[in-house]
């Protein structure tokens, strides 16, 4: 499959449409023009050596590794597949992690075979590679592992989580960096005045260049899609001189002679106004089944743990943004009552629960407000991880096999014959004593005098304490 089938290219194998998204026409005609990724293009790194073939005398790209590229969107992924498809002496071939299945990932490997006999190299791309079952992926071993193909794949998501081992094992791991503001307005600016791009139609003021760089994070994609459609509002705007003001609040139209690239004199100009009619908010960097996923959670999570309500509230409202289901945020705040206030506030697990319930009887958008008040509970609420390090420490020692019977008279004495074999003789029942605490033994005697659970002095734990010593005291274990 052809990449550019679809458009036809030039020479470069750049689209010959124009009427393509300016984040396609601007693809990268060479490494050189690649932004942000210099870690991965030194001479002789492997994906030069995938973009540039050797000549036929040093062996042509002999010994290349498949590689895995990870990145954020916008990184240049697709971009670097498509230098590779352009790079001579290789068959490209494009696979789809959505319809292709194990059949046609293994007739592409036999194809493949059958071409390297003649010479001919393969160059599989699978984009969104972490979209492929762990049957397809395996179906790719044989020829990765024999190099029948050169394998490169895409994904936006931590490959230790969406990539089986074999896989990972047999490629080159790369990582893209996310782009800087640096590269995102260079970018701007190449876009501007590149004929493939605006070719100097229209200029931009520092502030609405902010905005954009400002708006697409490090995603190349969309800052260029948001810069497309900001210049397509000023240039179909009726009425919009180069000399005029572009709107209320904006700056004026016209640009003077000599000022930075993407101020092309008298054309008109984008300001922030132009921008933000252009795309009204950020997009929500957090994909609900990938690494950002978990990113966003852990914050959450740890902003919680740390008292601070505000990033509390922040990773909260990205994740409701997001499209993150209501139903597990309410499950991971309930599990963060327990193990991070535990019982320095009880009334927290209560409001968590409570959260829960109200959170699948009435839905969104006003579950916002009970997740909010249940997350504020948790993040405002003396801490105490006493209850967690209590129930490892027991659990630590039962599973190194340091139980041990249970008492004679902690036994179930109510079947029958169970006093002949002495179950319950000697209990005694802690209502029958002052404060409702008996002087005996509870754990097994091989494990006489273990604590399990220590309260801190944090909220309602420092007067548990205080009882827990008193109770301790007449039970003869102080």
């Amino acid at each position: 499959m052809d990449l550019f089938d679809s458009a036809g290219t030039d020479d470069a194998g750049l689209p010959l449409d124009a009427r393509a998204p300016l984040a396609v026409r601007m693809r990268p005609r060479s490494l050189d023009e690649v932004l942000g990724q210099d870690h991965l293009l030194a001479p002789g790194a492997p994906l030069r050596r995938l973009v540039e073939p050797a000549d036929e005398a040093r062996g042509r790209g002999a010994g290349v590794s498949s590689i895995i590229l990870w990145g954020p969107p916008g990184t240049g992924k697709t971009t670097l597949a498509h230098l590779v498809a352009r790079a001579s002496g290789r068959r490209f071939v494009e696979l789809s992690a959505v319809t292709a299945g194990v059949g046609q990932v293994r007739e592409v490997i036999g194809d493949a075979r059958r071409h390297l006999v003649g010479g001919e190299e393969t160059v599989l791309f699978i984009d969104e590679v972490h979209r492929f079952s762990r049957t397809q992926q395996d179906a790719l071993l044989p020829g990765v592992e024999n190099r029948w193909v050169v394998l490169v794949a895409a994904t936006t998501e931590n490959p230790s989580f969406s990539v089986v081992s074999p896989l990972l094992s047999r490629s080159l791991l790369l990582t893209l960096h996310p782009l800087g503001a640096d590269d995102v307005s260079a970018l701007i600016d190449r876009a501007l005045a590149d004929e493939r791009g605006l070719a100097g139609a229209v200029g931009i003021d520092d502030a609405a260049r902010e905005r954009i760089v400002r708006l697409a994070g490090s995603d190349a994609r969309k800052s260029l899609t948001v810069l497309e459609a900001a210049a397509g509002m000023v240039l179909a705007a009726p009425g919009r001189s180069a000399e005029e003001p572009a709107a209320e609040g904006g700056s004026p139209g016209r640009v003077a002679e000599g000022e930075r690239a993407g101020k092309g004199a008298g054309v008109p100009l984008i300001t922030p106004a132009d921008v933000e009619r252009a795309a009204d908010a950020a997009a929500v960097r957090y994909d609900r089944a990938g690494d950002q996923h978990y990113d966003v959670v852990s914050a959450f999570i740890k902003s919680m743990r740390g008292s601070d309500p505000d990033a509390t509230l922040h990773y909260l409202a990205r994740m409701i943004a997001a499209g993150e289901d209501p139903r597990y945020i309410a499950r991971r705040i309930a599990v963060h009552a327990a193990e991070d206030v535990g019982l320095a506030d009880p009334a927290v697990l209560a409001t968590a629960v409570a959260a829960q319930q109200a959170v699948a009887l009435i839905g969104m958008p006003e579950a916002r407000l009970v997740l909010a008040e249940a997350a504020l509970a948790v993040a405002t609420a003396p801490k105490s991880n006493a209850v967690v390090v209590g129930i490892d420490r027991a659990l630590a020692d039962v599973r190194a096999g340091r139980g041990g019977a249970v008492p004679a008279h902690l036994r179930d004495a109510h079947y029958p014959g169970a006093q002949a074999l002495g179950h319950g003789a000697g209990y005694l029942y802690p209502h029958d004593f002052p404060h409702a605490v008996a002087a005996q033994s509870y754990l097994p005697d091989s494990l006489a005098g273990a604590r399990y659970y220590e309260p801190t002095a944090n909220g309602f734990e420092k007067r548990l304490s205080s009882r827990l010593e008193a109770v301790r005291r007449l039970q003869g274990r102080s």
